[in-house]
């Protein structure tokens, strides 16, 4: 049985500040979590914690392309650098976020040891690329983009490995079903989408073990498993940056995580986007906990 070890990576580095003059709390994410126990109750390997540089945008204005890019390509090698160490030694690596551009790290250390795909488990695909908006900035909505090669090259070819991951090794589920214009671009690079809906329809453990089952195809070493809070639905988790609604309950989330987790192709899990900011009473981190732990133990 391997070894779970916790490593947090209290990035926000992707995300734009909520207000003027302030800086967005999900690098709380992974504190909170530990407040709920969740080293113990995985009967987890401690990890240690990937510090982040300072969040400073300085004068970044629109157009001028990814906000923290160098902050973000240093931290990306570093965090890269601890995953790695884990995933060679065998051991299935939870990364406590932090915003979803953490995932970067994860993807470049499964690159430099061969060929992976990434489950993501978000309300929206976060595909956002120069290709397909004037927008670009916030590497939290853009990280599977840039993983898969789009964007600018100092955060798409650290080390000469872009691009991280192929289109084909990538699967979303969770993906709202009124984000059309993002679903149509998916389908026509042929990425596999679970839309919320989709989930419903065919099952949420249907749906995940098939895509569990499809990394053992020839030419690949496995998955990783890419978690945001709001892919659940705001009622049950409004503490996110950019709530969505007609979101995944827990327990449709815990039916897809559990047959993820728990395939001997999974490399690991990163948990994103909660903000303990926007959750005084700390319920929806509670809850959040809960279901990340049960998908990861059995009774």
């Amino acid at each position: 049985m391997r070894n779970i070890v916790v490593v947090d990576a209290p990035s926000n580095l992707g995300l734009r500040p909520p207000a003027p003059g302030t800086v967005p709390g999900c690098h709380k994410l992974a504190g909170a979590l530990r407040e709920q126990r969740i080293l113990q109750r995985l009967n987890a390997v401690e990890g240690g914690v990937v510090v982040p540089p300072r969040y400073d945008r300085g004068d970044w204005r629109e157009g001028d392309g990814v906000f923290n890019a160098a902050a973000l390509a240093a931290y990306t090698r570093t965090l890269a650098d601890r995953i790695e160490h884990h995933v060679r030694a065998g051991d299935l690596t939870v990364v406590l976020g932090g915003d979803c551009s953490v995932q970067l790290g994860a993807s470049l250390a499964l690159r430099r040891i061969g060929r992976y795909g990434l489950v993501a488990i978000d309300a929206s695909p976060d595909f956002r690329h120069p290709g397909n908006s004037d927008g670009v900035g916030a590497a939290g909505g853009e990280e599977v983009a840039l993983a898969t090669g789009r964007g600018q090259a100092d955060l798409t070819d650290l080390e000469g490995l872009r691009p991280y991951l192929r289109d084909e090794d990538v699967r979303f589920f969770g993906i709202r079903d009124y984000f059309e214009e993002e679903r149509a671009e998916l389908a026509d690079l042929k990425i596999p989408v679970a839309t919320v809906g989709d989930v419903r329809a065919e099952g949420a453990g249907a749906l995940a073990r098939a895509a569990a089952l499809s990394y053992a195809a020839p030419g690949l070493d496995g998955f990783w498993v890419h978690l945001d809070a709001d892919v659940l639905d705001p009622d049950v988790m409004p503490a996110v940056d950019s709530p969505d609604p007609d979101g995944l309950d827990h327990g449709e989330l815990l039916d897809l995580l559990r047959p993820l987790l728990g395939s001997p192709l999974c490399a690991g899990l990163t948990v994103t986007i909660y903000d303990p900011d926007l959750d005084p009473d700390g319920t929806a981190g509670a809850l959040l906990t809960d279901t990340v732990v049960a998908a990861l133990t059995r009774s």
